[in-house]
């Protein structure tokens, strides 16, 4: 068991301390999971963060980059944080309408805003989880605060280069628990 705080270091310590080759091998990793694993046929609407590179965030541009080829009819939506307390959604339209904030957070700059409602799919930032499906951010609640506005059946899958902790202490009821994490190995499912 341990609280968020220092398991929040710990792995982000972790994480920007894997080579080059390494961050590259296991984001792909991720990526080919995320295919082989989740059913896309009823989603409409996928929101995708935008890696933070030199957080070693895994790089989701792999999946952004495959569902535009492989699955056109699915809408991307990405995220931008606004006034440091919401996120909101844009439709992907192209890499020029992105670029990085004050904090190198790349997001999108213009576009058509994307209904929360429209969500079929949040593929969620994450530092490490649990095995009840509690995640730990870098804890400023922005994921908590726009997944409590999704739809119930809104699917949340977190992203993750390291298995569950047994237990995350301080998970409270602000907190939204992840439907799945998917890490290079496996699928965990919480539902």
């Amino acid at each position: 068991m341990a609280d968020k705080m220092t398991v929040r270091k710990h792995y982000l310590n972790l994480r920007i301390n894997l080579s080059p080759g390494e961050y590259e091998q296991l984001s792909v990793a991720l990526c080919t999971r995320f295919f082989s694993s989740i059913d896309l046929s009823t989603v409409k609407t996928i929101h995708c963060y935008l890696p933070i590179v030199h957080r070693k965030e895994p790089n989701t541009w792999h999946i952004i980059d495959r569902l535009n080829k492989d699955f056109p009819n699915i809408q991307i939506s990405l995220p931008r944080m606004e006034n440091e307390q919401t996120i909101v959604n844009f439709y992907y339209s192209g890499k020029n309408q992105i670029s990085e904030n004050k904090w190198g957070i790349p997001e999108p700059q213009f576009g058509d805003v994307t209904p929360v409602s429209e969500i079929d799919l949040v593929i969620v930032p994450l530092l490490v989880f649990d095995k009840k499906g509690n995640r730990v951010g870098y804890g400023k609640g922005f994921y908590d605060r726009f997944l409590k506005n999704c739809r119930p059946d809104c699917k949340k899958i977190g992203f993750s280069f390291f298995d569950p902790l047994d237990e995350i202490s301080d998970a409270d009821t602000h907190d939204v628990r992840l439907d799945q994490v998917i890490t290079p190995s496996r699928v965990f499912r919480f539902y």
